[in-house]
């Protein structure tokens, strides 16, 4: 049954109130810190902020959203409970949720998913993804209000966060509205705990409003016990992106790949993905180097953040070599002819992956923690990366394990690397082979966390028993 829907005037008792509004003093003074944080920064943005979309017309429709304003036309096709609320952030959690989604449909194909967002481009790709088949929102900012209100419209039976999402005052409403909560591919990077570890005191009582924890790997189970789960609630299911990306390698997206840059299968393409800060000119200098021996090699460059492209056009000048934008080539307007090409638009990498001989890992030459690695070894390409890989541990050990995965600490040992693969065809295969086979093999995980979700919705033990 759904929560009791306490969305008239909030009777805010302790017994109502969870475990975040225990009668600990010094959490209670953090969480009234964090509320009038929240709050005040709220009340000192939202007049100019509001003046600015009447001015411009830009974020009017999203800004009601934030607010907690959500359609009510977008739940008038939801079946009967359960009904599920999944927040995923961007583009990479709403990755992983879709294969988790598509588990909890095997299981009871009558539950109700509502999905949301917090960035633009993350809710194109759910749009993208789910169609009209599941409401797409953007998440209500971490204000009383605007989350009371949210929650109301939504009136879920199960609140999902992903990844590293911990929202306190989400939670509290949550809680106080007797929603279940879980927090699914959980992970708690090693940058990140220690910050986390200062606050101990105020997170372990938001983690105990939380009824499941169901973590990515081991090491995240121990960081999220560190900060005071409950060990009771905690369980270790794997990665939900390995499924997702395992079914997304689709072979007809290399066909089409290779027409927009005009390359045939046997060329060698070099794949730099998600590129951040310095690694642009790193990329530049190896690839200067990949050249003298294989001059045919073309260079895909794409930076983590778009407005990086005028600078890597500005290096690119300076440094003689020539360029055309991937938007142009995708559209049409013009045919590949030069050496680099720089990928100027939002959501394409992973298909780019799909070409890519050798993909270097951005994120990783600079102290910023690395990428996902996995989407480009999905298509059996060999992935390189830096010594910082710190948010993705388990998908580097996973990698090294197969031998698929080699980390290099300059530019120079990462044109070394390319060039020693480009010289040795089959351990170039050979490697790309066991990537690709490491992360198939590895799937499963979205199973795991859907049933960790049904078990909080009741439906799981009802399917079971033929009900």
């Amino acid at each position: 049954m759904r929560g009791n829907g306490r969305c008239g005037k909030a009777d805010l008792s302790s017994q109502d109130r969870g475990g975040l509004f225990r009668p600990d003093k010094a959490v209670n003074l953090l969480y009234r810190a964090y509320a009038a944080l929240t709050g005040g920064l709220f009340l000192a943005c939202f007049p100019p902020f509001w003046i600015y979309t009447r001015l411009s017309g830009r974020y009017k429709k999203d800004l009601k959203e934030r607010l907690g304003y959500l359609p009510p036309h977008l739940f008038h096709s939801l079946l009967p409970p359960p009904r599920i609320w999944i927040h995923a952030v961007s583009l990479g959690e709403v990755g992983a949720a879709a294969p988790i989604i598509g588990a909890l449909r095997d299981i009871d194909p009558r539950c109700s998913v509502i999905l949301s967002t917090t960035t633009e481009h993350g809710r194109k790709l759910a749009q993208n993804t789910f169609g009209q088949n599941i409401p797409v929102v953007y998440a209500p900012i971490d204000f009383v209000g605007s989350v009371r209100k949210a929650l109301c419209r939504v009136r879920p039976d199960v609140l999902v966060f992903l990844e590293t999402e911990i929202w306190p005052v989400w939670i509290a409403e949550a809680r106080r509205m007797q929603i279940k909560i879980a927090l699914v591919n959980g992970r708690i990077s090693v940058r990140s705990i220690g910050g986390y570890l200062k606050f101990r005191p105020f997170f372990r009582e938001v983690l105990n409003n939380i009824d499941c924890f169901s973590m990515i790997g081991k090491e995240d189970a121990e960081r999220i016990m560190a900060l005071g789960a409950e060990p009771g609630k905690i369980r270790v299911s794997g990665n939900a992106k390995f499924d997702g990306l395992a079914g997304a390698a689709d072979p007809s997206t290399k066909k089409e790949m290779r027409q927009i840059v005009n390359v045939g299968p046997s060329q060698r393409v070099f794949v730099a993905g998600s590129t951040r800060g310095r690694e642009q000119a790193m990329v530049l200098e190896a690839f200067k180097e990949i050249l003298r021996p294989f001059p045919d090699t073309i260079l895909i460059i794409a930076p983590r953040h778009i407005s990086r492209v005028p600078e890597i056009e500005t290096l690119l000048d300076k440094s003689g070599l020539t360029y055309q934008l991937w938007s142009k080539l995708a559209s049409g307007a013009s045919r590949r002819t030069e050496p680099v090409i720089i990928v100027d638009v939002f959501g394409v990498l992973f298909k780019i992956y799909s070409i890519a001989s050798v993909t270097f890992c951005g994120g990783s030459l600079v102290p910023l923690g690395g990428q996902n690695p996995l989407e480009a070894a999905a298509w059996g390409s060999v992935v390189i990366y830096g010594p910082s890989m710190e948010d993705f541990l388990d998908a580097k050990a996973l990698l090294e394990k197969a031998g698929a995965g080699m980390m290099v600490s300059s530019p120079k040992g990462l044109a070394e690397k390319v060039i020693w693969l480009f010289n040795h065809p089959d351990a170039l295969y050979d490697c790309g082979r066991r990537g690709r086979q490491a992360v198939v093999k590895n799937s499963g995980a979205a199973q795991k966390h859907a049933m960790v979700i049904a078990e909080l919705t009741g439906q799981l033990e009802a399917v079971g028993s033929g009900q």
